[in-house]
């Protein structure tokens, strides 16, 4: 039987932060994180491509909320105590350089996760917080002042828990019999499966400036577009996938989308055609791209307008040049399953917020029980933003526990 002042469920971003947090404010704390894998902070190693995205340059609290499906409303108070630039300042005072790229996110300057892994990893030695490995825990049980924790290697005693599991069924099954609500988890943030012929042969291909609606839903973005091997992602696709989340899952990820590939509406597009009509008129439609849009991709919206390789400007006739502003502007393709992004699980569903105290990420069900990233029902886009939930749920719970 081990005692701790608190005990921390998961080492992962903000089992760590918080662990190193609590023991920074209050040295006096025997602080332990049980981890239940041989090693922890899996999802920082891997998050970014291997860059790790510690947060987003957006350091306004009420447009920094927008980024969150779930957790807007909730996010609000806490983004006003822990922010991004606090995030920024945290890491830069223990030696972590950081940049912000052209599209906001912000990486170490080393452009490698492992700075971000050595640095909590140094932090918790440092402050003297037990970090114990291949510790799965089995059971939460409240007993009259303290909580305890049966594991695969004993059992532990706390006086303070905090749970920072992320996306882990089996904990929330323990916190379900705690009388905790669990709002079904359903994945977030995936890649769309497209079979279909004007795509097929152009994977890697980005449009820049698209506009994309579920059909018969009100779920629209707009954005970058890739496409990929097996279908279209990059954040135009990512961001209905977070927005549409559970709506998506409803319908077993079987629907049709509409994209503009050129943001434009169609009539306005039909006006431009036809004024390219006079001033082209000797050139191939098929050879030479208009309104931005890569050449394999023009190409291909050609060819689906029933324009052949050869016809010229000239030899439109009103047909072809509807059909191809329709495939510009209104192209519809057909959803058949969901893939994942990169390494990047993120889910939503969790701990019902109702059932959390924003002020200091406390359960309202029972006292010295706090929960810190996607253990709760909050989740984001992606650009940083999941990594910036779990530094303020993160600190915060710990400036409350260290008390």
């Amino acid at each position: 039987m081990k005692q701790f002042n608190v005990i921390i469920i998961g080492g992962g971003a903000a089992g760590f932060f918080a662990g190193i947090n609590i023991a920074e404010q209050n040295p006096n704390l025997k602080v332990a994180i049980l981890e239940r894998g041989k090693e922890g902070l899996q999802k920082v190693k891997i998050s970014g491509g291997g860059r790790c995205n510690v947060t987003h340059a957006e350091f306004i609290p009420n447009e920094l909320v927008h980024y969150y499906p779930r957790g807007e409303k909730e996010l609000l108070g806490p983004f006003h105590k822990f922010m991004t630039g606090d995030t920024m300042a945290w890491f830069e005072k223990r030696g972590v350089n950081l940049k912000i790229e052209e599209d906001g996110r912000i990486f170490p300057v080393t452009d490698s996760s492992q700075t971000i892994i050595d640095c909590f990893l140094n932090e918790a030695k440092k402050n003297k917080v037990e970090v114990l490995y291949n510790h799965s825990v089995k059971s939460i049980k409240k007993t009259e002042n303290d909580w305890q924790l049966d594991t695969n290697q004993g059992s532990f005693f706390t006086e303070k828990l905090l749970i920072a599991t992320g996306s882990n069924p089996k904990i929330w099954k323990l916190l379900e019999g705690l009388n905790h609500t669990i709002s079904k988890p359903v994945p977030s943030l995936f890649t769309f499966n497209i079979k279909d012929s004007r795509i097929k042969d152009i994977p890697g291909v980005v449009a820049q400036k698209v506009a994309i609606k579920v059909l018969a839903s009100r779920l629209e973005s707009e954005g970058p577009l890739l496409i990929t091997h097996v279908g279209m992602s990059a954040p135009a696709i990512l961001k209905l996938s977070a927005y549409g989340a559970l709506e998506l899952a409803k319908c077993d990820y079987k629907f049709s989308i509409e994209v503009n590939f050129i943001k434009r509406s169609f009539e306005n597009c039909l006006v431009n055609l036809k004024a390219l009509k006079q001033t082209l008129n000797k050139k191939t439609v098929f050879k030479f791209s208009q309104f931005d849009l890569p050449k394999r991709l023009w190409k291909q919206l050609v060819l689906a307008a029933d324009i052949s390789e050869t016809t010229t400007w000239a030899d439109l006739n009103k047909n072809q040049l509807e059909a191809l502003a329709l495939q510009l502007t209104k192209a519809i393709f057909k959803v058949d399953g969901k893939s994942t992004f990169k390494e990047e699980f993120v889910t939503a569903g969790g701990v019902n917020l109702k059932e959390i105290n924003f002020k200091t990420f406390e359960s309202k069900l029972h006292k010295n029980l706090y929960f810190a990233g996607e253990v709760l029902n909050i989740d984001a886009v992606t650009g940083g933003f999941n990594f910036q939930n779990a530094w303020t749920g993160a600190f915060i719970a710990a400036k409350s526990i260290s008390k």
